[in-house]
């Protein structure tokens, strides 16, 4: 059987864009890591149902660590704001090393369809393509017609190479 990895593709310009709130989390085993929120509002929700967690051991006793405000344009700048000592290039955790080594693995055994994805795999379930393993871009409909027609895909927690910052 294949591994059929893919990235979900969002189209913007159909998706409604919502201003987001960063928060720098810290958790009670000291691991820190920032999250995305719809709002204030919404991340007082979650926290109060339980529903954060720590980005490094998963725990659920999570609260928010002192942040200096990001106001206007950044200067381009090649360390941390939190610890200058530490470059971005590097994995900030022993999570974020795990990706990295997840994503050399992974790229390293299967073939980038690139935005053929969909149909690259539904042509591999249906034994009209060699089985093998392959990566690329899906749409986000595309991809659930491929979960909904029992075509074995999966999420890539990171984003292909050329489109991360």
């Amino acid at each position: 059987m294949a591994f059929l990895l893919g990235y979900v593709r969002y189209d913007l310009k159909k998706e409604r864009q919502t201003p987001m709130i960063r928060y720098a989390l810290i958790c009670d085993k000291d691991h820190q890591f920032e999250s995305w929120f719809q709002s204030a509002d919404a991340f007082d929700k979650l926290h109060q149902a339980g529903h954060i967690g720590c980005a490094v051991c998963g725990s659920a006793e999570v609260r928010k660590s002192v942040m200096a405000p990001r106001i206007g344009k950044t200067s381009d700048t090649k360390t941390d704001v939190a610890n200058p000592d530490r470059p971005l290039s590097g994995p900030a955790s022993t999570a974020e090393q795990a990706v990295k080594e997840l994503r050399e693995k992974i790229e390293a055994s299967s073939e980038d369809v690139g935005t053929n994805f969909a149909s690259e795999a539904r042509k591999i379930h249906n034994g009209e393509a060699p089985d093998r393993a392959i990566r690329g871009e899906a749409k986000l409909q595309d991809a659930k017609a491929l979960i909904e027609d029992g075509v074995p895909v999966t999420p890539l927690p990171f984003m292909p190479k050329g489109k991360t910052n």
